[in-house]
Formats: C-alpha cells, structure tokens, sequence
C-alpha cells in the first residue's frame, strides 16, 4: 500500500513512465475513503520538486489518465486560493479562464479575483478578462515555479486572449511553491 511519504520521497528521474503512472495510480487506489488521491496532504515544495524531476512523457503518461488528471489539476487550482497574495491584489477585480488542451477539448478553470479574495471553480462563465490556454504539462511547470510563462509565451506554448498586460503579472499574485 502506498502512502505520501512514499509519494514525498519519490524520484521521477530514477523510474520510467509506466512506474510513474503506476505509483500515482496506487496511491488513488489506495485512498481509504473511496475518493481520488489527496494530494492536499502534501508540502507544496515537494510536489513542485516531483514536477520538477518528472520528464515529459512521465507528465504527460499521468495527464492522459483521467482518474489522475482530474484530481490534480484540481489540487493546484485549489492551491491557488491558498497561495494567493491579498496584499498584491489591492483592488483587482479580474476573472481568468484557463483551458488546459485534453485532446480535442479541454479542462476549463475559471480563477475570479474580487475584494482581495481569490475563488477558483471549473468550467466557470463570467466574462473573463484574460484567457490562458496551455498544455496540463507547462501548467503544471508554471504552477510549480519550474517553467517561465514570458518563456511559454514567446515559445508559444501559452497563449492568452485578452488582456496581455494584466495575464502577464497575473502569477504575481501568487506565492509560487519552489522545489
């Protein structure tokens, strides 16, 4: 049976994707209470450095795992409300969609900024004044401090509709978890 010290202590660089999907799948397995793995109970620094050690096709192995995917994107957007910076927010009042590709669709995330609060709810429908629409994996880099969105930008790996100068100092708003 797995547990998170196991997940904690884990070293991407030294097992290949299989396992990769193997070990996140047990630890959903695993859960006591019927539901899907909770990553709550682990230190945001070292999630960051599991994403950080992972490859490509270890991430994106997970990603394309529906009973995987779901749980953790909605674990760091559910951070985000954690790690959001009230004294930077001041009197923004913003909404942002994110659209993560899943093939042919995509996973939508709504992220609302109001009264230096931040809210986060999927497939939200206010009128966003930015869209960002990225791949699970640079999401995940970004998320975690291992990827650079001016980088992800100018590589067209992210790409935003709408207010290009508020999107860029977005992240800002949040204390960004480092390996």
């Amino acid at each position: 049976m797995a547990d998170i010290e196991q997940l904690t202590s884990l070293d991407p660089k030294k097992i290949s994707k299989d396992e990769f999907v193997t070990l996140l799948s047990a630890f959903t397995e695993a859960a006591n209470d019927g539901t899907q793995l909770d990553l709550s109970a682990m230190p945001p620094q070292d999630f960051a450095r599991i994403i950080s050690r992972a490859s490509k096709e270890q991430i994106d192995a997970v990603m394309a795992v529906p009973t995987l995917r779901g749980p953790i994107l909605d674990e760091v957007f559910r951070r985000m409300e954690v790690h959001f910076r009230t004294e930077r927010a001041g009197a923004t009042r913003a909404v942002v969609h994110f659209r993560l590709i899943n093939g042919d669709d995509f996973d939508r995330y709504q992220v609302r900024i109001e009264d230096s609060t931040c809210a986060i709810t999927k497939n939200g429908e206010n009128e966003p004044r930015a869209t960002v629409t990225l791949a699970p994996l640079e999401f995940l880099k970004l998320a975690t401090g291992n990827a650079s969105a001016p980088v992800l930008f100018m590589t067209g790996k992210l790409k935003v509709k709408g207010d290009l100068g508020f999107a860029a100092g977005f992240m800002s708003l949040f204390d960004i978890p480092k390996a």
